[in-house]
């Protein structure tokens, strides 16, 4: 094979040098040479030649990173948001991975998770980083809206789908097991500064569950000044609870007390902050 180095037109289309574009797949690959001259070899033998020379290393089957120039191989740097980003050809990157990417998880995890129309079962681990994929929820591939709320953001060269402030607001009451614990919720939701009600009441209604819906009203509530809730938001909700009291989570190891305007079950220590300190007793 003829000499290959970096900085021939092969290597230079992906700016390995530069660093854009450092996670890549080998479908994009395929497609970035399939017209060059330079492009004469079979796929996976210049990708093999590149990882043996350093150039870059694999992350995965049909997935891999350019290494900086100056690096090792095994000490490259991996930002894992592109690396869920890439996993599959129709990753969003989700729930509390989302509100990292946002910055405002208030506890950092080394979990990171993404929509897929076909969920993986297996969880993918890379360097101390676990990669998992979470369905798309049901209502909306009834809806045809897989995409609500989806942002298409660019960091490092790349195109990053991510599920909005808002839509992750909501999936993450809708599926709370997602983000950890109901402390650790409450708390990233303190970093949020805005959220477009609207938006959140719309996405709330179209998934369509009278629980999610609930924990939405008594979440808003909440925080009323923070993001400036009015009355007539609430209204719109309330329309939709539950029949019946639902508890909030299913986890129900601590004592519950009754919110009657949302007919949910609360745990105490959500309405007591118990975090806090001084505690601050939210009323009932």
């Amino acid at each position: 094979m003829p000499l290959i180095t970096r900085s021939t037109p092969l290597i230079e289309d992906l700016n390995l040098s530069s660093g854009r574009y450092r996670v890549f797949t080998y479908n994009e690959f395929v497609r970035f040479h399939s017209n060059k001259k330079t492009f004469r070899y079979a796929p996976r033998s210049l990708l093999l030649y590149h990882q043996k020379k350093g150039h870059i290393v694999r992350i995965r089957r049909r997935l891999y990173c350019i290494v900086p120039i100056g690096i090792k191989p095994k000490e490259c740097p991996m930002n894992p948001f592109l690396v869920a980003n890439k996993l599959t050809e129709d990753s969003v990157l989700s729930y509390r991975t989302a509100l990292d990417y946002f910055g405002k998880l208030h506890t950092s995890v080394n979990e990171f998770l993404y929509l897929a129309k076909k969920k993986d079962n297996n969880p993918f681990h890379y360097k101390n980083v676990t990669y998992r994929s979470v369905s798309i929820p049901t209502a909306l591939q009834r809806a045809k809206k897989i995409d609500f709320e989806v942002m298409q953001l660019h960091q490092e060269g790349h195109v990053v789908k991510i599920t909005s402030l808002e839509r992750t607001f909501v999936d993450i009451l809708d599926r709370p097991n997602l983000c950890g614990s109901l402390e650790e919720i409450w708390r990233s939701f303190e970093n949020i500064e805005y959220l477009n009600l609207d938006k959140v009441i719309e996405y709330a209604l179209l998934l369509g569950n009278a629980t999610t819906i609930a924990k939405v009203g008594f979440c808003l509530e909440d925080h009323l000044e923070q993001w400036m809730v009015s009355e007539n938001h609430l209204k719109e909700l309330r329309k939709y609870i539950p029949l019946q009291p639902h508890y909030m989570q299913h986890r129900r190891q601590e004592p519950q007390k009754l919110v009657s305007r949302w007919n949910l079950l609360v745990p105490i220590s959500v309405l007591e902050k118990a975090w806090e300190e001084p505690r601050d007793t939210c009323k009932v």
